[in-house]
């Protein structure tokens, strides 16, 4: 149910939408107003849908509250209910979503509340490309697609070992097979941002959860001997990071 506020200096006609809005049991009504200064005061203060705005408020205009409630950081829908058609435009230049006229008429009062509803849905869904794009890589970090030759390989990022650069070509090492591909490393290091895998070496990154030892070396420098038994290098560079990574 939608959280709605109503502005207007006439009784009759603010009791007359408050009636219709309730009717069609998709309203609540959670307060109302008849002035710019004591309205804006409380819809400051209250979580709401949208705004039931008349225009001419004695000697104010609700377009003065209009201007102020697109300045808050979370705005409601304005919908401009009035008797004076000659504002519309102004209206939706103030990002009005609808404007009716009195007296009210039930069927438009609904055919307002049914685009409401269809905008606040509408903004519910329309989360930013950026977050679109995070959450998809996380939701499908599991899964690897490598390109071999003219084929497309899929690869569960829980069976990579590691994966090395070496002599211009990328080689992916899983359990069963090893893979020579060419992307950059970087590339790799990117899609794998979100999974187990990362880099120790600036021609290495290793799944953390396919080291079964590692062996001090010269220099504060290690070796990560991998499940296959390979031993791959670590760089002073990341040598810090995978101690706090792996608690030693």
């Amino acid at each position: 149910m939608l959280k709605a506020f109503i502005v207007d200096d006439e009784p009759l006609a603010r009791d007359e939408l408050t009636y219709l809005l309730k009717r069609s049991k998709q309203i609540e009504i959670v307060g109302e107003s008849e002035s710019v200064e004591s309205s804006f005061e409380k819809i400051s203060n209250l979580e709401l849908d949208v705004i039931f705005l008349d225009i001419q408020l004695a000697d104010e205009s609700g377009i003065e509250i209009a201007a102020l409630v697109n300045k808050l950081d979370h705005p409601p829908l304005i919908v401009f209910a009035t008797a004076f058609d000659e504002y519309a435009l102004k209206a939706f230049e103030l990002n009005a979503v609808d404007y009716i006229l009195k007296p009210f008429d039930e069927k438009r009062v609904l055919q307002t509340i049914e685009k409401l509803y269809k905008l606040i849905e509408y903004k519910k869904q329309a989360i930013p490309f950026s977050i679109q794009k995070n959450n998809f890589v996380n939701e499908r970090s599991e899964r690897l697609a490598i390109t071999i030759d003219e084929k497309i390989v899929i690869v569960n990022i829980s069976d990579i070992l590691y994966i090395g650069s070496n002599e211009g070509k990328t080689v992916i090492a899983t359990g069963n097979s090893k893979y020579s591909v060419s992307d950059a490393l970087i590339t790799f290091e990117r899609k794998l941002q979100h999974s187990s895998i990362i880099r120790v070496h600036r021609a290495y990154l290793v799944n953390v959860d396919a080291i079964i030892e590692i062996e001090p070396w010269f220099n504060s420098t290690y070796n990560l001997i991998m499940k296959d038994g390979e031993k791959v290098p670590v760089s002073r560079t990341y040598t810090k990071e995978l101690k706090q990574l792996l608690g030693f």
